[in-house]
Formats: structure tokens, C-alpha cells, sequence
């Protein structure tokens, strides 16, 4: 039987992160596996914005792009397929998938991405993306001066309130319970005219994921043309934490300034691991790791550690 292939770089995740990470590798002729399962976290959203020369562009389209040119690069192998467990021996990476097959590599890049927490309001999900957004930077512009909710409460709500207010001058703050604010607080939102609604939300109505109203727990409902939620999360993959890799307070795959985690080897990029999130926070971070990966295997050989 042959002996078992060793890639240089296993990477889990084929978003944006992942090829970025993956077209830095394959450039340095490293031999690269990319295993994804298809279903980024933007998959919903209709146009991606404020991200230079794609502005405007389908995430599909620019993702599909990247795939093709990445792929281009022949060391560079690409499947579809799940990665559900990971493990560390004898300085190597095994990766196990939902299909059964194994792999092994030398250096492995996390770019799993992260799972929205819906919550139980109806018609949210459907709208998620498209009209009910998680980013001003992504989406505010437009979506400017229109009829705008804020779903947070607290510290969330005045940093989203502080930024969404420039954009728009029709702004209230839903905090699906009783507000959480300060003296201070509730007198800055005055002061800028946003209202707060402090009841719970049954239904989120909309057409075709354009929202149209806000139907409340008492029956009572308001109309509004867009949403900021503020989503608790989870990892999109359970392996980094089967690795030991630290996870932050809030959730995220702890890296250092180059996209290191704290397992040695293993690097992680995109959204799992940062709370910037958009398509070139994904792309920068992806191209850190990429290269710092590359940066490892080029001193372990040199300096002869690797056989």
C-alpha cells in the first residue's frame, strides 16, 4: 500500500478566508487541501459591499472567482466534503471528514467561519442578510435614511446607535425587554431623537426578505425598511477546541497578530477568529496566515527540522 500523502497545509474552510490563505500558499508551491462543505455565512446576502474593486458584486460571484483563479495554482487541491474531527501526533495534522476519508498535514489553517444564534422570531432568518443586517460598514449605506431598528440592548445598543445614527435620522432601538441603559445613556438617546420599544418581538413580517414590519408580543406593530441585530454566536466547527486551541471571553479562536493560534502549527483567519466581519477583514487575515504558515515551513526545512 502507498504511503499516505502529507499535504504541507490542510485548510479547513473555502470562503473567503481559506482562499486567500490558500492562493499565499500555492504561490510558495506549498501542497495545499482546502476541504469545505459549501455554505458560507453570507449566502443570503445579496450584494457585498466595501470591499474594493467587488463593491456591489454577488458574494457567490466573487467567491466563485476566487475558487477558480485559486485552484489554478496545481498544487492547490480543493473537495467538498466536512471536516468533524481533528487530532495532533508526531508533529502532524489528522483530519477525519463526513464521508470518512483522512488526511494528514504539516501546518493547518482554520477559516470554519462562525454559526449564527437565531433567535425565535418569526421570519427572522429570512430576512438575515438581506434586510436584516449585522454591520453598517457592509450594509449602511444602503440602507441609509431609511426607517431603521436597532435589536440590542445596553452597551450593544448605543455602539450600534452611535454608528447607525450617521447614517439615518429614523432610528429606534428594539431591546425585546426592559432597557438596559444608564441615566447617562437614555439622555444621548434622547438627545439624538432615538425612540426605544422595550417589547418582546413575535414576527418579523417581510417580503421576499425585504422587511416590512415588526409585529410585537402585545399584537401591536411598527413598520421599519431595515434591522441591526447583534447576534450571540457559536464556532462553526467544534475541531479548533479539539485541538486545545484557547478560545476568547467572547467566543472567538484566540490569535495572535499573525493569525496564530496557540497550538503550534495551527492558524486560524476570517470570522472565527476576529470581530471585524466582512469579506476584507476575511481576505487580509486569510493572506497573514497563509504566509505565516508558508514563514514556518520555510524555516523548518532550512533548518533542516523537517525530513
Amino acid at each position: 500500500m502507498d504511503k499516505q500523502k502529507i499535504f504541507d497545509v490542510i485548510i479547513i474552510g473555502g470562503s473567503y478566508a481559506g482562499l486567500s490563505a490558500a492562493m499565499t500558499l500555492g504561490r510558495s508551491l506549498r501542497s495545499i487541501l482546502i476541504i469545505d462543505g459549501g455554505l458560507p455565512c453570507n449566502r443570503q446576502t445579496p450584494h457585498a459591499h466595501n470591499f474594493i474593486t467587488h463593491d456591489g458584486e454577488k458574494p457567490s460571484d466573487i467567491l466563485q472567482k476566487a475558487k477558480s483563479q485559486v485552484l489554478g495554482y496545481e498544487t492547490v487541491s480543493f473537495i467538498n466534503d466536512v471536516a468533524l474531527k481533528g487530532s495532533k501526533s508526531a508533529g502532524n495534522f489528522h483530519i477525519t471528514t463526513e464521508t470518512g476519508k483522512h488526511f494528514i498535514g504539516k501546518k493547518m489553517v482554520f477559516a470554519t467561519g462562525i454559526s449564527d444564534i437565531m433567535p425565535e422570531i418569526k421570519g427572522f432568518s429570512d430576512c438575515w442578510g438581506i434586510s436584516v443586517v449585522h454591520c453598517p460598514y457592509c450594509h449602511g449605506y444602503e440602507i441609509r435614511n431609511k426607517k431603521t431598528g436597532i435589536i440590542a440592548n445596553g452597551e450593544r445598543a448605543m455602539h450600534l446607535a452611535s454608528l447607525v445614527h450617521n447614517l439615518t435620522e429614523h432610528l429606534t432601538i428594539l431591546t425585546s425587554e426592559k432597557a438596559g441603559f444608564n441615566a447617562e445613556q437614555q439622555m444621548k438617546l434622547k438627545k439624538n431623537n432615538i425612540k426605544i420599544i422595550e417589547k418582546g418581538i413575535s414576527e418579523v413580517e417581510h417580503e421576499n426578505g425585504y422587511i416590512t414590519n415588526v409585529v410585537f408580543r402585545d399584537r401591536s406593530s411598527e413598520n421599519f425598511d431595515a434591522i441591526y441585530a447583534s447576534l450571540p454566536f457559536t464556532q462553526h466547527s467544534d475541531i479548533p477546541a479539539q485541538l486545545n486551541c484557547s478560545i476568547s471571553e467572547q467566543g472567538f479562536i484566540q490569535v495572535d497578530a499573525m493569525q496564530k493560534t496557540t497550538v503550534d502549527g495551527l492558524f486560524a483567519c476570517g470570522d472565527n477568529s476576529t470581530q471585524i466581519r466582512s469579506i476584507a477583514s476575511a481576505v487580509a487575515t486569510g493572506t497573514m496566515a497563509g504566509a505565516m504558515a508558508n514563514m514556518e515551513l520555510s524555516e523548518e526545512i532550512f533548518s533542516n527540522k523537517l525530513k
